[in-house]
């Protein structure tokens, strides 16, 4: 991100993605997609193919096909350049939402035995963690949900083949049974739908980096333990896997070119990796690999821009993602590509600039890379062509979370996006920074390498509450972010109200549930241009006592 974060940055922001609007000259209006094709009228075997088996792509296909069209998808998983594979479900379920959100609650249950448990009463002794067992755990419910799509799209009549497709033609598509190039074969369709996501990438100019260093396509079923381990880069997928790794026990150190979730809320960034850091995470700063080399007993060698070397059991690169486009031979018909990050351009319609060709998903470019959003926007276009639905995707307001070991869950405009978009002056920001009630009464206690002398033990506040408020619509709220746990399930209810345009006074007239650290969005008093203290006194949580 350029592609791991730009898909955040998008869903931080409040308005459609940048460029939308001028990509639409060269990509054919939303009415000249909207005509409804049924298999026996027209001359081809397909009223729809899907180049793609992620979220968007099945979506889509299922749509199209509850709406009666003839419906074939495609998926072919090219292997990480570590030879790791994995069934139909796209990046989300395979490589990305479901293992990291997995992996996150197995090194939360640690940390819950680790720092809480004796101040609860609980004794746990020869406390330890099998790194095979929750990989086999992982893998085993992944497996179990290859299979139910896979029976879903049999269930939606949906034609499935596991193949290498690419593009002939505007309406025909070649592909490949397994991968196996010897054997091409083609069929013809109506509308094509490319769908194919994004993949890690690897800087070339890292001597050694592609060679010895994984990706989050490899971390989810290595079945060697991860070890001392180095993350490089700073998105939310690097910050999510040093998050885990930690909990679970491992030693982690993020390497950072310059900032921690480039696009966020910075206040919000800032202490997501300070809670990290005080559970033990070192930050290199400023520092990145120079070159990868072999050490001693199959360990890695880093040498750093700083000249330090050091040497770690597993290297790990989220350094950005780009368009999974290789071998679509999109040049063919010279559909438009960002070159820079390979994504497909497209229109508000999803339409690229060949008219019966469209695009969903992560692929595509200035879309939020989510997988409700790959999901949503391929139902949509598949009512649009199927339906003869006007309905266009919008992607304004979309919620996001980050599953680090202190969550952040953001919908709408960041502070500092607020600040561009309307001005200082018409932007008023609500903000409490306070302390978990659970976490505060055991008083968890900081990583040694954290504490400044014997008397610095407890974590610092765990939890930021804060509503960037629009003073020329009456404080309409148009940032929402939250920093501590369960962030996910918070931010999803709060991002309806922010799609429903309330405003502040609706927060305030709202009554909170007691005790929880969600109420405290229902008692925001202070603000950043009041220069008061935003830190709550007290030991409810978010809410009131008294």
């Amino acid at each position: 991100m350029s592609g791991t974060e730009s898909g955040h940055v998008q869903a931080e922001g409040g308005e459609p993605p940048a460029g939308k609007s001028a990509l639409e000259k060269g990509a054919p209006s939303k009415e000249s997609n909207n005509s409804e094709c049924k298999s026996d009228h027209c001359d081809y075997d397909y009223d729809y193919v899907v180049i793609g088996g992620g979220p968007g792509g099945m979506a889509s296909a299922k749509e199209a096909a509850a709406h009666g069209a003839k419906v074939l998808l495609f998926d072919y998983v090219k292997p990480s350049s570590k030879g790791t594979k994995w069934g139909i479900g796209g990046t989300c379920v395979n490589v990305g939402c479901v293992p990291k959100k997995l992996m996150h609650y197995a090194g939360n249950m640690g940390s819950l035995f680790k720092l809480d448990s004796t101040q609860y009463g609980w004794t746990c002794k020869d406390l330890s963690h099998n790194w095979g067992k929750l990989v086999s755990t992982v893998q085993s419910h992944i497996r179990s949900l290859n299979f139910s799509y896979l029976t879903g799209l049999r269930s939606s009549q949906v034609k499935y083949i596991n193949g290498l497709a690419s593009l002939k033609d505007e309406h025909t598509v070649a592909y490949y049974l397994k991968g196996d190039m010897s054997q091409e074969e083609t069929i013809t369709a109506k509308y094509i739908l490319i769908a194919t996501g994004c993949r890690p990438h690897i800087p070339e100019d890292v001597e050694g980096a592609r060679e010895l260093s994984i990706t989050s396509d490899d971390i989810f079923s290595m079945k060697k333990v991860p070890g001392k381990t180095l993350i490089v880069g700073a998105s939310y997928v690097a910050l999510e896997c040093a998050g885990f790794l930690n909990s679970l026990g491992f030693d982690v150190t993020v390497a950072v070119r310059s900032i921690v979730l480039r696009g966020f809320d910075s206040q919000c960034a800032l202490k997501v990796k300070n809670y990290m850091e005080e559970q033990g995470v070192l930050f290199k700063e400023g520092v990145l690999p120079k070159k990868l080399s072999k050490g001693e007993e199959d360990k890695v060698a880093v040498l750093f821009t700083d000249g330090t070397t050091e040497l770690y059991d597993t290297v790990l690169y989220a350094t950005g993602r780009k368009g999974d486009i290789a071998m679509l031979h999109l040049e063919r018909l010279n559909i438009h590509v960002d070159k820079s990050a390979n994504k497909i351009i497209t229109n508000e319609g999803s339409c690229t600039n060949v008219p019966n060709i469209f695009a969903v998903g992560d692929v595509a470019v200035d879309v939020p890379e989510l997988a409700p959003v790959a999901i949503k926007a391929g139902e949509i276009l598949a009512r649009r062509l199927f339906k003869q639905s006007q309905e266009i995707m919008d992607y304004t307001f979309i919620p996001t979370a980050i599953y680090t070991p202190i969550e952040y869950g953001a919908c709408g405009y960041s502070e500092e996006k607020a600040y561009e978009a309307f001005g200082t002056s018409n932007v008023e920001v609500f903000l409490q920074e306070f302390n978990n009630l659970e976490i505060s009464a055991v008083h968890r206690e900081k990583h040694v390498r954290a504490q400044k002398d014997q008397y610095d033990t407890d974590v610092s506040s765990t939890c930021l509450s804060k509503l960037v408020c629009l003073k020329s619509e009456d404080n309409r709220v148009v940032g929402f972010h939250y920093v501590g746990p369960n962030a996910g399930e918070v931010t999803q209810g709060m991002a309806l109200a922010l799609r429903l345009k309330a405003r502040k006074s609706d927060f305030d007239s709202c009554v909170g549930i007691h005790p929880t650290d969600a109420e405290s969005f229902m008692n925001l008093a202070v603000t950043r241009a009041s220069g008061l203290s935003f830190a709550a006194k007290g030991g409810c949580g978010g809410g009131k006592c008294g």
